[in-house]
């Protein structure tokens, strides 16, 4: 039982320090493009899906890098403020 426990904690302190590392490199796409969180998020979520990576591991990069993998060509455009549910 007391495994199980420390699993389930050892889990939840992983989970924590991802949503960290996705809100800053969110963060880090606002500053850049000048975007809401919602379209920061969707360009993470665009990288992990074009480069085959989780999420964690893309935010990792960007954070560590300061690139975003896979959205070179399309950053930008997928930054303007009308692709984030208009489409």
């Amino acid at each position: 039982m007391a495994f199980a426990d420390a699993q389930q904690i050892s889990g939840l302190k992983e989970a924590l320090a991802t949503r960290d590392l996705i809100g800053q490199a969110k963060g880090i796409l606002m500053e850049h493009y000048k975007i809401t969180d919602q379209q920061a998020f969707l360009l993470l979520t665009r990288a992990s899906s074009r480069t085959t990576t989780k999420l964690r591991a893309v935010a990792e990069h960007l954070t560590t890098t300061g690139n975003l993998p896979g959205l070179r060509d399309t950053a930008l455009h997928l930054a303007t403020p009308y692709s984030v549910g208009e489409r």
